[in-house]
């Protein structure tokens, strides 16, 4: 394993989020799009060419969103899916969640099939509901959510590699991260096992990506890195970051050689380590190596 020291980090824009997430990188636009889940609740594209930058306000809190194949977001919001239009802002309503009113959907992606996922956490704090597992993790099945990995209280941590059958999935509390095969035919996971597991002190399991030769990249979030594990589950590379607190990497720019990251201002970050004011900004990370594009929905 090595610590990456010759990985450039730059702030590329001082985005002021709460808490900054799912980045996904528009190839048509060569543009970044991600969302501030809340405080407030926005949907955000920079595009790094000219700087140019937008905000869309949303009605309620977000929690991600892909792009489909028209380019138009496919936006997560609390309590459903909804197609979004950039050009007018408005929300059409496509798939309510099916889950309980406090668990709120949360962390998305596209498998390499165009397939919908999303996850979604308890929102309920309170003591007696603090260790509940009433999230999932969910897959679109025409028009139905389908609880694919039910019994989760923080959905975090979801990517597929590069060639489709293997989905990455975390129950943020638990500090680890989950491998399972993925069927790419039906969509069907199966032989769940430990990918990775975080130690005390190390952080917290947040968003993560997948690179062209299959490396998982993790947001660690509290502690300030960005860490690379190889599908065989080897720790091989960390990047140091000037920021506590990131949240979730994703592979853009015209070679898709840069990974962007999103990071949020909530107090997460651990004693000792630094960077907690520079949390709410978006920033490039340049490492060479390269990802791969970001898949559309197909629905």
């Amino acid at each position: 394993m090595t610590t990456a020291t010759d990985a450039r980090v730059e702030l590329v824009l001082e985005a002021d989020n709460h808490l900054g997430e799912t980045p996904v990188w528009s190839v048509a636009e060569q543009a970044l799009y991600w969302i501030n889940c809340e405080k407030p609740a926005e949907l955000h594209r920079w595009r790094p060419t000219d700087g140019a930058h937008q905000v869309w306000p949303m009605p309620r809190r977000v929690g991600g969103l892909v792009l489909k194949t028209d380019g138009r977001p496919l936006v997560v919001l609390a309590d459903g899916l909804y197609d979004f239009d950039p050009a007018t802002g408005a929300l059409a309503l496509r798939v309510a969640s099916p889950l309980a009113p406090q668990v709120m959907l949360h962390e998305c992606l596209c498998d390499r099939q165009g397939r919908f996922w999303t996850g979604a956490y308890d929102h309920d704090w309170s003591p007696a509901n603090r260790n509940s597992q009433n999230a999932a993790f969910l897959r679109l099945d025409g028009e139905v959510l389908t609880p694919a990995i039910p019994q989760i209280s923080v959905a975090n941590g979801l990517a597929v590699s590069p060639d489709g059958r293997t989905l990455y999935a975390s129950d943020s509390p638990t500090k680890r991260v989950d491998a399972f095969d993925l069927d790419p035919a039906s969509g069907a996971v199966s032989n769940r096992r430990l990918f990775l597991q975080l130690g005390d002190g190390e952080g917290f399991v947040d968003g993560a990506t997948v690179d062209a030769d299959g490396g998982y990249w993790l947001a660690v979030v509290g502690k300030g890195q960005l860490r690379r594990y190889r599908p065989d589950r080897q720790l091989d590379r960390i990047v140091e970051l000037p920021f506590s607190n990131p949240t979730k990497p994703v592979f853009g720019g015209a070679d898709l050689d840069v990974i962007y990251v999103t990071t949020t201002r909530l107090p997460i970050t651990l004693p000792g380590v630094a960077g907690a004011e520079r949390n709410g900004g978006l920033y490039a990370v340049h490492a060479g190596v390269r990802g791969v594009p970001d898949a559309l929905f197909a629905g």
